[in-house]
């Protein structure tokens, strides 16, 4: 912001002169052609006096010779004007420039010299009339000016306080309309100072209903000049915080807005008002010379304001380039910062040589291409300050929208600021190729008629449709994923298979939405598609052989969907792994085993899915006893435990049915197992048959059923008649006793776990038993 209100004070100094330079050939004009009749009138009389006529021949002698040393700095004989060397040719301009200056104000001296300025009587009397009368204009003009401004003050007041009341985005285009009015209001009290003077000059100051040239130059200068300032006012408001157009200090506001209007009503009442009148009354060499002396004191003192500024100008500019979004505007406004003043110089120094070395033919030019730029320049500030008061503002969706589409709000505000910044990005494009038009690098309005315009702007509109219609797609697409995957609306809460497939769905549209999209934007941008889609076509020939897994992997996990095996959120074993499946793609599914490792499985290596969460589950339990036991009484046993189960208010409501009493299954080496089933509800059954062994557990030993475990026994051999060999030993005192007991126990404790411990022994320890 701070960058564009510097770029916007040197604009308004291009506006400034422009407007000059635009009205002044105007006003004069009208001067010289209300003045014809008197002109040939005196014409006439001075061919009659012999000395006048005489001094009317010397003066056009004196126009119609060329500048002295002119001829000393034309092209050397035999050259072309492009052989010469360019410093060669800057010299030679610049040397014809600075005697052009001084014989201007040589041909003024000499103009004010010879010219005739001895009056009569009557004429002294008529310049006095005409001087009071303008004067009466000039003061009744003024003071109606500021009495007017007087009693709009209050006006401005109200509209700056109801301009600071609001804030955010309201906030934003309640300035811009408080802006616009204060304007408007400022603009309409200089309409009514000039209708005032006006009415006055026609029948209060001379003859009645006749208006004298001079106070219509006055009139002419005084519109114009001050509608100028009010733009000046209504962009700085130095008197009222909240209408300023940029943010900056009261101070500073001041400052810009006195000079720019001291700099205006300096040139302006100068080259619309005195100089036609001294081109009138005197001579046109003496107003020439003396616009000539009102440009270069403008210029001398426009260039001590900028070297004053320069410094504090560029340190506003980098610190608006550090916070720039764009980095095109960042490196611009960094580039404006370390040679704006430059820039501005030049500005006046080429308004200076326009107005000396061809004021009717440059000076419009310039005129037409500063009015231009600040047109172009605003337009696309108010643009600008439109867009951001559209982000500053978020979009909210009603409150039934909002619970079926938690999302759309969030989708929506993030790519309305995209958006925003892809239309700034267009206008910022819009007003450089109009400010280059203004200045003749670039004919807009020939390139917007041509077939590369009119192809450029089909293509750009074209892109832009694309873009924004496949953003309405995808948001429609995702909104109604996001509708039937939410559990508050559509259908309920959805199953596992759905949110698999709806979300496998959103992914595939999206990549098929982006692919569409960046497809015809290239073909409407120009490039040919058809070798792209022939290349896409032989790569995916070649990954087809190169990465056959890739394939296989995609088309197993599409059929694997299809056929609802894998649901994420399911207990599954797929390639020998057992875990969760959590995370599913087209591709693979990652599976998390009990111990928290993820797997991630390619459909290629998956040739069978168990999946234990579909529709119900068991818990098969297989119990073993001693062979003294009851079977009947360990099923009777088996029950109650069941019962118990069932009863509990945890796990009781994951059971489905009744327990299923297999009945006795094995008779094995050291143990009768009976085996019992229950069905539970989808993955509960583990669980479930933890809580069921604890109370199978507590049941047993409470009726005191041996279940069965490894036994070793001690076996010393037998003779053939039956009797056993004698057992060797030997007696040792109390205390070596006692350690080698403590040894014994040690050793049969660690023989114990080691048995336990390696199950291949565990037949042994069996047979042992028996």
């Amino acid at each position: 912001m701070v960058a564009s209100r510097l770029s916007r004070f040197i604009l308004s100094l291009l506006l400034l002169l422009g407007l000059l330079g635009l009205t002044a050939p105007a006003a004069l004009a009208e001067t010289q052609t209300e003045a014809g009749d008197q002109s040939y009138a005196a014409l006439a009389d001075i061919l009659e006096d012999d000395e006048r006529r005489a001094r009317l021949i010397t003066e056009l002698r004196l126009l119609s010779q060329p500048p002295e040393g002119l001829e000393e700095h034309a092209t050397p004989s035999g050259q072309d004007e492009e052989s010469v060397s360019l410093p060669r040719r800057i010299a030679m301009v610049t040397q014809n420039f600075a005697e052009q200056v001084v014989n201007q104000f040589n041909e003024a001296v000499t103009a004010l010299r010879t010219s005739d300025v001895s009056m009569d009587g009557a004429s002294l009397a008529a310049i006095g009339l005409a001087a009071l009368n303008l004067g009466g204009v000039i003061v009744v003009t003024v003071v109606a000016f500021f009495g007017l401004r007087r009693i709009a003050k209050p006006l401005f007041d109200k509209a700056s306080l109801w301009a600071a009341d609001a804030e955010g985005g309201a906030g934003i285009l309640r300035r811009a309309v408080a802006i616009v009015y204060s304007a408007v209001l400022d603009i309409l009290v200089v309409v009514l100072a000039w209708v005032a003077g006006y009415v006055l000059a026609l029948f209060v100051f001379g003859e009645t209903g006749v208006m004298d040239s001079q106070q219509t130059l006055f009139l002419n200068a005084f519109l114009l000049i001050e509608v100028f300032k009010a733009l000046i006012r209504a962009i700085f408001a130095s008197r009222n915080d909240a209408l300023r157009l940029l943010p900056m200090s009261s101070e500073n506001a001041a400052y810009w807005n006195a000079w720019l209007a001291r700099i205006a009503g300096f040139i302006g009442y100068g080259l619309m008002l005195v100089v036609p009148i001294i081109n009138y009354n005197i001579s046109p060499g003496v107003g020439q010379g003396f616009g000539l002396l009102i440009m270069l004191l403008a210029l001398i003192y426009a260039v001590t304001v900028i070297s004053q500024n320069r410094q504090d100008v560029r340190d506003r500019l980098e610190g608006m380039a550090a916070e720039a979004e764009f980095a095109v505007i960042r490196v611009l406004t960094g580039m404006l910062a370390k040679s704006w003043h430059f820039l501005a110089i030049a500005y006046f120094l080429g308004l200076f040589v326009v107005t000396v070395v061809n004021p009717e033919s440059a000076l419009p030019f310039m005129a037409k291409a500063t009015v231009q730029t600040l047109v172009a320049v605003g337009v696309g500030f108010a643009v600008e300050l439109l867009l951001t008061s559209l982000v500053a503002r978020p979009m909210t969706v009603p409150g039934e929208m909002h619970m079926k589409f938690p999302m759309l709000e969030t989708r929506l505000n993030s790519y309305i600021p995209k958006a925003v910044r892809a239309v700034q990005l267009l206008v910022l494009i819009t007003v450089i190729a109009v400010v280059l038009d203004a200045w003749g690098i670039f004919n807009l309005g020939v390139w917007l008629v041509s077939d590369a315009g009119l192809t450029t702007i089909a293509r750009i509109v074209t892109v832009a449709l694309v873009i924004g219609v496949a953003t309405l797609i995808w948001i429609a697409v995702a909104s109604w994923i996001e509708h039937r995957l939410n559990p508050e609306t559509g259908g309920g809460e959805p199953t596992s298979r759905e949110k698999t497939l709806l979300t496998i769905f959103r992914n595939a549209i999206a990549i098929v939405i982006i692919t569409m999209a960046v497809m015809i934007s290239l073909a409407e941008i120009g490039i040919n598609i058809g070798p792209l889609i022939a290349g896409a076509g032989v790569l995916g020939l070649a990954i087809g052989f190169g990465a056959q897994k890739l394939v296989q992997d995609i088309i197993t996990g599409v059929f694997i969907q299809l056929e609802n095996a894998i649901n994420a959120g399911d207990v599954v074993t797929a390639a020998g792994i057992t875990g969760t499946a959590e995370k599913l793609s087209v591709r693979s599914v990652g599976i998390r085993d009990l111990s928290g490792t993820l797997h991630i499985v390619p459909f290629s290596a998956v040739d069978t899915v168990s999946n234990y969460m579909r529709e119900f589950g068991y818990h098969v339990g297989e119990y073993g006893v001693a062979y003294r036991e009851d079977t009947d009484n360990v099923i009777q046993h088996l029950r109650e435990a069941f019962d118990e189960l069932v009863a509990d208010e945890e796990h009781g409501e994951k059971v489905i049915g009744e327990l299923e009493v297999h009945g006795v299954t094995a008779l094995a080496d050291s143990s009768v197992n009976v085996r019992v089933r229950i069905k539970t509800t989808p993955g509960t059954q583990w669980g479930i048959g933890r809580e069921y062994n604890r109370l199978v557990k507590r049941h047993f030993d409470a009726a005191n059923i041996e279940i069965p475990f490894p036994h070793t026994t001690i076996y010393f051999g037998q003779d053939k008649d039956g009797s056993a060999p004698p057992l060797l030993h030997r007696k040792l005192d109390s205390e070596k006793a006692g350690k080698t007991k403590d040894a014994d126990e040690r050793s049969g404790e660690a023989s114990s776990k080691s048995a336990e411990a390696n199950p291949k022994y565990k037949g042994d320890f069996d047979d042992a038993d028996d």
